[in-house]
């Protein structure tokens, strides 16, 4: 009774009661989004009465001009956000984690405060920055999503900075210096040694800022403008009448939108790793 074989880490998810909890907790997580996406092929204007398939609500939200718009706008503002964000968040990361200098501490603090301060206080801030230096709001597309867009980068790249700087953690600087010791400038040791390191955490980062600046109402919603409506926001204008299959179909494209993005660079990420152990 007493002299059982202790139960390895990796063998608990053998065990029927762990399975059965990570799936009744996958359920609980997921379970809004697919009853979300059901309810968008609802033959009701009600969704709380099921009356058949149909897919004119698809066909509505994708002929709806404004939608669309939105829908483009916050896309923009999500790809825009996610390359700024990864150059400067991969920039900062490597530069705290190799270089010491006074006040680093107080600089580590301050990039952690769009992550740690809650989204209204920062949405209220940029509002009253932007009125302050009074930020032009009638220039052509995509100009006249500057300030969103600023903002949105300004809460995104310390995600990828500490997402970065945790796989620099385990990065064995002797390689860095063996490649120095060989010839290699410090360009070249950053982009052979140190770049193929850390790009999974930038594909990890660049997901996480995509995905955080797509689905972003509060800061939204305080920086934007009459002609620079995104798609939260705009969802969130509809459903202020009525939650109808129209919005869910939005939603469902937006979902399925982001899930084969992601889909694509993790298959690309594990191309480039199988082409590099050959």
């Amino acid at each position: 009774m007493f002299n059982r074989t202790p139960i390895a880490p990796l063998e608990y998810t053998r065990k029927l009661w762990m399975r059965s909890w990570v799936g009744l907790t996958m359920l609980f997580l997921y379970a809004p989004l697919i009853i979300l996406m059901i309810f968008s092929f609802n033959d009701s204007k009600r969704n709380v009465v099921w009356k058949g398939f149909t897919l004119k609500y698809y066909e509505k939200a994708l002929n709806n001009d404004s939608l669309v718009e939105a829908l483009v706008n916050s896309l923009t503002i999500a790809a825009l956000a996610t390359i700024v964000s990864l150059v400067i968040g991969a920039l900062a990361a490597v530069a705290l984690w190799r270089f010491r200098f006074p006040f680093k501490g107080l600089v580590e603090g301050t990039m952690s405060l769009p992550i740690i301060v809650p989204e209204i206080c920062l949405g209220v801030a940029f509002l009253i920055f932007f009125a302050k230096v009074d930020w032009p709001t009638d220039l052509a597309w995509p100009l006249n999503l500057s300030a969103i867009t600023i903002a949105h980068i300004t809460f995104c790249f310390p995600f990828v900075a500490m997402v970065v700087r945790a796989r620099l953690a385990s990065f064995n600087k002797e390689e860095e210096e063996a490649a120095k010791d060989l010839g290699a400038t410090e360009w070249q040791a950053f982009r052979d040694v140190l770049l193929p390191h850390i790009r999974p955490a930038l594909v990890a980062g660049a997901l996480l800022a995509f995905t955080l600046s797509l689905d972003d109402f509060v800061i939204t919603f305080f920086t934007s403008g009459p002609d620079t409506i995104t798609f939260p926001v705009k969802v969130y204008s509809m459903v202020r009448f009525s939650v109808t299959p129209e919005v869910n179909a939005a939603s469902t494209i937006l979902i399925l939108l982001t899930v084969i993005l992601t889909f694509i660079a993790l298959k690309l990420q594990g191309v480039k790793g199988i082409a590099e152990t050959h």
